[in-house]
């Protein structure tokens, strides 16, 4: 079976141990099975995103003697798409609004909410909030 595998970092840093680690565990598999090894630059944190992490990403990455189909897909050239995508969405009303903190969300992923088959289950935390 061929595998398409992918490694998405955020360009906010230079590449660590971990996402080298990473990257070539997903390379090899790709490789292995003869299958692709896919490169997504997660880049929509506009604060901390910058052209030069983008840039080394790639160097450190031939360096480590990957390849990957180009070009790549870099998530900031698609916001009109996923615009569409969540208008689409809420015009058939499947979206709603959560106003949970980072806290809020780790404390509701750590209780049991799950089916009597072991799926999880969304615990309804912000489904019928007032945003106001």
């Amino acid at each position: 079976m061929t595998e398409i595998t992918r490694f998405a970092p955020s360009p906010t840093g230079h590449l660590h141990l971990g996402h080298v680690a990473s990257a070539l565990a997903g390379w090899r598999a790709a490789m292995e099975s003869g299958g692709t090894f896919l490169l997504r630059v997660e880049d929509i944190d506009t604060v901390r995103c910058r052209p030069e992490f983008i840039t080394g990403l790639y160097t450190d990455l031939e360096w480590l003697g990957l390849s990957w189909p180009r070009p790549v897909r870099r998530q900031s050239l698609h916001m009109a798409e996923y615009r569409r995508v969540l208008d689409a969405l809420a015009a058939r009303g499947l979206l709603y609004p959560c106003f949970c903190t980072r806290r809020d969300i780790m404390e509701a992923a750590g209780a049991p909410h799950h089916a009597p088959d072991g799926a999880m289950i969304y615990p309804g935390t912000c489904r019928d909030m007032d945003p106001g």
